[in-house]
């Protein structure tokens, strides 16, 4: 922080950005957790009553002051605080501040990027060490000499980067702003959007899940907000949709990138009202829902392919969270390994079996390229497929599970596909061949209809 041009006025604010800054205000206000917001030059945007309290014999609490002003008691900027990195890396999804540089002195633990409606990070959320005294703050010298949790609700993990995500996990629980997981598929995104929800005031609501991936528009429509009788063929009685049935609880809408322009229109729109109107109604339906959302795609670069509606991803994406790869969280599979094979014999009706740590390195080193469920999957065939007090996971292990993965994958579409045809040809077997009557009991467009009837070469 010891360049000059850092240390300027306070940024403007950009909307996104204030947006972000209430959400935070409103889940950070009433914890014992300190919090703040720091624009790029190191400006206090926001800090709750906790972040203020510890300080003794401090002068006024006021905004805009600088950081190390305000937390540190200094005069002049610290030479090497590692939250410099928030905003001079890309790509960078938290720095660690717990050891290295005088910039610890004000106690920051964590920082976290914020960034505007261009994707660029202009402020960034920081999380203190706690404190064990008013006035005291308690910095941890090596991360390592603090013993850790295992797990957050259903999450495990040991490894720094799964500590960062159970703060902000524990965080982000108590707000009822939306939320956006990322993270490549396999690493449990649903399992996170369920531990939110189980640490949050909603927890005793319902908690509803969409696969947004797996259903075409008109009918995600229907599934979401519900359909009148009469509103389409088949359309034999009214139905609630899965947001109204989610009331007062936890939506969770998961690969949410794979959904149309028009749906992301009428989904943008729920968001703002809070309300639905149901498919063929007239009325609309107020609702108390609060969404989580997923997606194993960069929204942020899909809105810059304008493959997304960026007004919905800056409503979808208040707090964003980031789930890592197996591949940058290695030291946490010996602990997943042990976890996934006590399950695995119960499940069985297996006498308990070990794991040699011959085998942990090697599983360890493994390259996962489906992640979590992968490896989940790996050892319950394991555990089935072989006897003994030993799991030889050695024996069973080979350079090829991405191709086994791709293999099982390309099985899955095949059959897929296979499926649709028949469903095709029988449709087109009821209406006579009349295309447009085929394609409104098919619930598609008749555009659609014309493509796969050439993709799937049906005459």
């Amino acid at each position: 922080m010891s360049d000059p041009e850092r240390l300027s006025n306070p940024v403007p604010q950009d909307p996104i950005i204030t947006a972000r800054v209430e959400a935070i205000k409103q889940l950070a206000g009433g914890l014992s957790d300190r919090v703040a917001v720091m624009d790029q030059a190191f400006n206090v945007v926001y800090a709750n009553e906790a972040a203020w309290s510890v300080q003794e014999n401090a002068p006024a609490r006021r905004l805009h002051a600088k950081c190390y002003e305000a937390f540190a008691h200094r005069t002049n900027p610290c030479e090497t605080c590692p939250a410099i990195k928030v905003f001079e890396a890309s790509g960078v999804q938290c720095v660690s501040c717990s050891r290295g540089g005088d910039g610890t002195a004000c106690g920051m633990q964590q920082a976290f990027p914020l960034t505007d409606a261009q994707g660029s990070v202009t402020s960034m959320l920081v999380l203190f060490q706690p404190t064990s005294r008013p006035g005291h703050i308690a910095i941890a010298e090596d991360n390592e000499s603090t013993p850790s949790a295992e797990g957050l609700g259903d999450l495990i993990g040991r490894s720094p980067i799964m500590q960062q995500l159970f703060d902000m996990t524990r965080l982000v629980a108590e707000s009822s702003a939306t939320v956006l997981i990322q993270g490549e598929s396999g690493t449990g995104k649903e399992l996170l959007a369920k531990t939110i929800h189980a640490l949050s005031p909603r927890r005793d609501r319902p908690f509803v899940v969409v696969d947004c991936g797996s259903l075409p528009e008109t009918l995600l429509e229907s599934e979401l907000f519900g359909h009148v009788k009469g509103a389409f063929t088949g359309a034999v009685a009214n139905k609630r949709g899965l947001f109204d049935e989610a009331d007062g609880g936890t939506i969770f809408l998961d690969e949410i990138a794979d959904t149309t322009p028009t749906f992301q229109a009428k989904l943008l729109r729920v968001l703002q009202e809070g309300e639905i109107k149901p498919v063929g109604g007239t009325r609309t339906v107020k609702i108390h829902v609060r969404v989580i959302s997923a997606s194993n795609k960069d929204l942020a670069e899909l809105v810059k392919a304008k493959a997304f509606r960026q007004d919905l991803y800056y409503r979808l994406a208040v707090l964003p969270l980031y789930l890592p790869a197996l591949r940058e969280r290695r030291d946490d599979i010996p602990l997943l390994v042990r976890h996934f094979v006590a399950g695995a014999c119960a499940r069985h009706h297996q006498p308990a079996r070990q794991v040699d740590e011959r085998a942990l390195r090697l599983l360890r080193d493994a390259p996962w390229p489906g992640n979590v469920r992968q490896l989940q999957h790996y050892i319950e065939r394991a555990v089935v497929t072989t006897v003994g007090p030993l799991l030889p996971c050695q024996d069973l292990l080979d350079q090829s599970l991405g191709e086994e993965d791709e293999s099982l994958r390309a099985a899955s579409r095949g059959a897929v596909a296979q499926t649709e045809r028949i469903r095709i040809v029988d449709a087109l077997q009821k209406t006579a061949g009349n295309r447009l009557k085929a394609a409104k009991l098919l619930r598609i467009s008749r555009a659609s209809l014309y493509n796969k009837l050439r993709t799937y070469s049906i005459d």
